[in-house]
């Protein structure tokens, strides 16, 4: 049986990157603005520990995003399928990444989609063109490592 994922990055900013990731893949920011509610009457966060954007109430040092077809946990917003959680930690990024995603988008909508995520704040390092491989590499907002291929 096949094991249920989700992909945690670490990042300095979990809101920013989370809705820069949501726009480059187009995914759904998570809505947890009722666990937020039922967790701040019960006592068990308090007001520095989440912000209001877009009116709901979002966590500072978390943030997920989801694939806009997939199940969503009732009560939570907390999406069951296809998700990318960012979480806040101290210490900024040291070297290349271990693990990144390849946007695979054909080499008809490579330059198209380099040039989105370049308006959404990406950077491009380099475009390989290679036998049996074509794709760029950029950074996203926070300097990790992807491929537009």
């Amino acid at each position: 049986m096949a094991v249920d994922w989700q992909l945690v990055v670490d990042c300095a900013e979990p809101l920013a990157l989370s809705r820069f990731w949501a726009a480059a893949l187009e995914y759904e920011p998570e809505d947890n603005d009722a666990l937020i509610g039922r967790l701040a009457a019960a006592g068990m966060v308090g007001e520095d520990d989440y912000t209001v954007v877009d009116g709901r109430r979002a966590f500072i040092t978390l943030a997920a995003i989801r694939h806009p077809d997939d199940p969503v946990q009732e009560g939570s917003g907390i999406g069951l399928g296809r998700r990318l959680l960012f979480q806040r930690v101290p210490e900024g990024k040291a070297a290349k990444n271990r693990l990144h995603l390849d946007l695979r988008v054909g080499p008809e909508r490579r330059a198209e989609t380099v040039e989105r995520m370049e308006g959404l704040g990406a950077t491009a390092v380099r475009a390989i063109e290679e036998p049996g491989v074509s794709l760029v590499t950029m950074l996203d907002p926070e300097g990790n490592e992807f491929d537009v291929q």
